[in-house]
């Protein structure tokens, strides 16, 4: 019989349930993995850790964002993840946070991986959480035209791009993608971070994104975080600490 002076427990949230789950339990295996590239980068930005991933076993895709919108790369994501039939993991890097906080709604996303990436509360104004933050060098070198944005070449070089081998990293420059003026605008109706397990690679030296943000959304998410000695470009010049994280959040290997 129920004692009527004794206020029963709130029961826990999605969020505590995921964090306890991730805490007390193994997590669940995945076979695929979805990577997710950031804005002034494209899909080859995954070359270094995709590799690793296959030699693994893992069946493995590169999205490419178009950078238009956040609609817009959020649909190439699904695509890319309706290509999988089976337990899969999304990687989202810098920007791509956004779009894997917004697509990682899908049934079959098992596990997030951010790395230096945006994690989004639903309609969060992102811009107004980032400037409550040391702001990067590389914000400096944005440079619009004709409604689309990039960075000019020292930015990318010096800071976006900071600790790549400078050959590598001039041809990074010459293919970076162009974003849309409003991307960064955007606001996310989902935060899939609040319902799946997460893990962060937060980028120490990083001059695009703040460490110290990325820190907070870390800890915001309850995320299993590793901390890397590496700017902004982890994902290329320490793959090999990116993809033990994407394996441990496959449930295949330990961060």
């Amino acid at each position: 019989m129920t004692d009527p002076d004794v206020t029963p427990a709130p029961a826990p949230s999605r969020a505590e349930e995921s964090a306890a789950a991730s805490a007390g339990a193994a997590p669940a295996t995945a076979q695929h993995v979805v990577l997710v590239h950031g804005a002034y980068a494209d899909g080859s930005s995954w070359a270094e850790v995709i590799p690793i991933l296959q030699a693994a076993g893992l069946d493995v895709t590169s999205v490419q964002n178009p950078l238009t919108s956040l609609d817009d790369d959020v649909a190439a994501t699904r695509r890319a993840l309706d290509l999988h039939d089976g337990p899969t993991v999304l990687v989202g890097h810098s920007w791509a946070g956004t779009v894997i906080s917004q697509a990682g709604d899908d049934p079959k996303v098992i596990g997030l991986v951010y790395a230096a990436a945006r994690a989004p509360e639903v309609d969060e104004d992102y811009a107004a959480l980032a400037a409550r933050f040391p702001t990067p060098p590389a914000s400096a070198g944005i440079v619009h035209a004709g409604g689309f944005a990039q960075l000019g070449e020292r930015a990318f070089l010096d800071h976006f791009a900071g600790g790549v081998d400078p050959v590598r990293a001039r041809v990074l420059y010459a293919v970076q993608g162009r974003i849309a003026d409003t991307l960064f605008a955007s606001r996310t109706t989902v935060a899939a971070w609040h319902e799946k397990p997460c893990w962060y690679a937060v980028s120490k030296q990083d001059q695009t994104t703040s460490p110290d943000l990325e820190r907070f959304v870390a800890q915001r998410m309850g995320a299993t975080t590793i901390e890397v000695d590496a700017g902004h470009l982890a994902i290329l010049t320490h793959p090999g600490e990116i993809a033990d994280l994407i394996l441990a959040a496959c449930g295949i290997g330990s961060a």
